[in-house]
C-alpha cells in the first residue's frame, strides 16, 4: 500500500494528494484507493481499534492526480457535501489539450448523461447540466495549457467537454488522444472551501508532476 501524501490534517478533515492511477474509492478492479489508504493511515497513526470513519466528499477519475479533501466526522462530511451542492467549494484544474483554442477563455455548457462506466452521452434530454470556465495559460507546439474552474462535477466532464469539441486531453486515449501516455494531463491543483467547523475560508494547492506540464510557462 502506498504512503499517502498529506497536505493538511486536523480533527475534522484530511486534505491529501491523490496519485494518478489510484482510485478515489474501491471498485471491482481491486486497485488501490484513497479511502482505504487513508483509513489505514489513520488506524496506524492513532492506534485505533475497529473500523475508522472517513467520508468521501468528492472524487477524481482514476487516471487523474490532484488535491482531495476527506471528512473525519459525519458532521464534516455533511457540511462539505453541502458546500459542493451550493457551489461554495471551488475546484480548479490544469489540463493540457491537443490543439489551440480560438477563444482563449470562456465557458463550456453541456448536458452529460452517464449510461455506464463505459458509456457517457453528451447533450441528451436526460443529461445533467455540465459547466466549466477555462482560460488558456500558454501554448507549446500543438498543445495548450488550460486553467479550469469546474462549476459542476459530472462524470468525465472536463475530458468529455473538450474532446467533443475536437480538443482531447493529452494522453486521454478513451476520448480521442493519439498520445501514448500512462497518465492523462489533468491535475486537480486547487481546492477552495470553508472549514466545516470554524467556517474559515481555506485554500489548498499542489503542482502537477507529469512531464508535459513542465513544457509550459505559466
Amino acid at each position: 500500500m502506498i504512503k499517502p501524501q498529506i497536505l493538511y490534517e486536523d480533527n475534522h478533515l484530511i486534505v491529501a494528494l491523490k496519485p494518478a492511477g489510484v482510485l478515489s474509492q474501491s471498485d471491482n478492479t481491486n486497485g488501490e484507493d484513497m479511502l482505504t489508504i487513508l483509513k489505514a493511515y489513520l488506524k496506524e497513526k492513532y492506534d485505533k481499534k475497529g473500523n475508522v470513519y472517513l467520508g468521501l466528499v468528492h472524487r477524481l477519475d482514476r487516471p487523474v492526480a490532484g488535491v482531495m479533501v476527506f471528512a473525519k466526522t459525519s458532521k464534516a462530511a455533511s457540511r462539505l457535501s453541502e458546500q459542493i451542492r451550493t457551489g461554495i467549494m471551488h475546484k480548479y484544474y490544469y489540463a493540457v489539450i491537443e490543439g489551440h483554442l480560438k477563444d482563449k477563455e470562456g465557458t463550456l455548457n453541456d448536458r452529460i448523461e452517464k449510461i455506464s462506466n463505459e458509456k457517457v452521452l453528451l447533450n441528451t434530454v436526460n443529461g445533467k447540466e455540465a459547466s466549466l470556465n477555462y482560460k488558456v495559460v500558454s501554448e507549446y507546439n500543438n498543445y495548450s495549457l488550460l486553467d479550469i474552474e469546474l462549476l459542476t462535477g459530472r462524470y468525465h466532464q472536463i475530458r468529455l467537454q473538450f474532446s467533443s469539441r475536437g480538443y482531447p486531453l493529452y494522453g486521454d486515449k478513451k476520448y480521442g488522444s493519439k498520445i501514448s501516455c500512462s497518465d492523462i494531463a489533468l491535475f486537480a491543483y486547487k481546492l477552495v472551501f470553508n472549514h466545516p467547523i470554524t467556517k474559515e475560508a481555506i485554500v489548498f494547492t499542489a503542482e502537477p508532476t507529469l512531464d508535459i506540464f513542465k513544457k509550459f510557462k505559466k
